[in-house]
């Protein structure tokens, strides 16, 4: 490791990643070396991540015990990386704290990092030829664009059968994370060029997920410039109702009223939850606004709001988990090795790829 410096932007995405403080990484340094017996101050690292002092040799050692993650990716850039580039969407609620925002953005920044040393080890050639843009206009609404994506697809009418397999088909790569709060359902980014990205909330049940996942989809087709976040969540959420509820289909399934036991029962086909199906009713023109108030206040009254009945499975990703057996039962790749290749320690390795391709977050130092 004789001449590998710190680079100081990958040290704050680093301790991001893992939701610590700098004192928390102070703290752990200090522990990591020699008998403990060293203090490293917390304006050690202020410096060390504003570029004003190098991190080398055994103080690199030391951060990365801290960081818990391999030294060479301490010292990569983290722009060259390709770890920051394209507009990130997220699926999250006002109160969600900037904190654990910049957590998942480090998350989503380096499940990126890692994919990319994964699929280069695997020889694997990413091919997102089913994902385009669909700019709109006075012409071009989000429900054109998803009936747009629709066709391209080849979806068949009614129904999606699997949200994240279709995504995973067009070339799109999904992982499922614990996002550290259950404000955030799923965070996504696309350059246009490398495959998209999707990280979904494990916290989600398995109909919002599947609404996360087409809401994402909309951001990353619809909106590859920055713009007004209200409106642009407003139009995700159209571009996920026709994409998963398209009118032509589910219009007559509405035609003899709406009550709870109706949308129970279509629950149970379209896989989405209740509230989102008796949404899509009022935007249909299937009930009035008396009608839709009245059923909002009965699923408040049953505590629907926050647990619906008639559970849905959650839907899995199948091609990163088919690219690290790849590695591990074809290539012959040890634990160890493929680990290096994501630049990740083995144990973290183990975590987020082989038990069940997710993770929980992990302990402080």
């Amino acid at each position: 490791m004789a001449g590998m410096q710190a680079h100081p932007g990958m040290l704050v995405l680093l301790r991001e990643s893992r939701g610590l403080t700098q004192a928390e990484i102070s703290a752990a340094m200090s522990k990591a070396s020699p008998g403990g017996a060293t203090a490293v101050s917390q304006g050690y690292v202020s410096r060390a991540e504003s570029g004003r002092l190098a991190v080398c040799d055994d103080r690199l050692e030391w951060y990365a015990a801290a960081l818990r993650y391999p030294q060479d990716l301490l010292c990569l850039d983290p722009q060259v990386g390709g770890v920051g580039v394209g507009l990130i969407h997220h699926r999250k609620k006002a109160a969600l704290s900037a904190s654990v925002l910049r957590q998942v953005h480090a998350q989503l920044a380096l499940t990126r990092m890692q994919l990319q040393g994964l699929t280069s080890a695997a020889s694997v050639t990413g091919n997102a030829s089913g994902f385009g843009r669909v700019p709109l206009s006075v012409l071009t609404t989000p429900k054109d664009a998803a009936r747009q994506v629709r066709k391209v697809w080849g979806l068949a009418p009614g129904p999606i059968p699997d949200v994240i397999e279709a995504v995973e088909a067009a070339g799109g790569l999904v992982a499922v994370r614990d996002l550290g709060s259950g404000l955030l359902d799923a965070v996504s980014q696309w350059d246009g060029a490398d495959a998209p990205l999707l990280l979904v909330n494990d916290r989600s049940p398995g109909d919002r997920c599947r609404f996360s996942v087409a809401h994402e989809l909309g951001h990353l087709i619809m909106h590859a410039e920055p713009g007004t976040g209200s409106q642009q969540e407003k139009q995700a959420d159209a571009f996920a109702a026709e994409f998963l509820m398209p009118a032509a289909d589910i219009r007559n399934a509405f035609k003899n009223g709406v009550d709870l036991q109706r949308l129970m029962s279509l629950k149970r086909t379209w896989r989405v939850s209740m509230s989102a199906l008796l949404r899509r009713a009022l935007d249909l023109d299937a009930l009035t606004e008396w009608q839709h108030r009245n059923l909002v206040i009965e699923m408040s009254a049953l505590g629907y709001r926050t647990t619906e009945p008639i559970e849905i499975s959650r839907e899995q990703p199948r091609t990163v988990p088919a690219l690290v057996r790849t590695l591990l039962e074809e290539r012959g790749l040890t634990l160890e090795s493929a680990a290096a290749c994501a630049r990740l320690l083995p144990e973290d390795f183990q975590h987020l790829y082989v038990e069940g391709h997710r993770t929980s977050p992990l302990p402080s130092p």
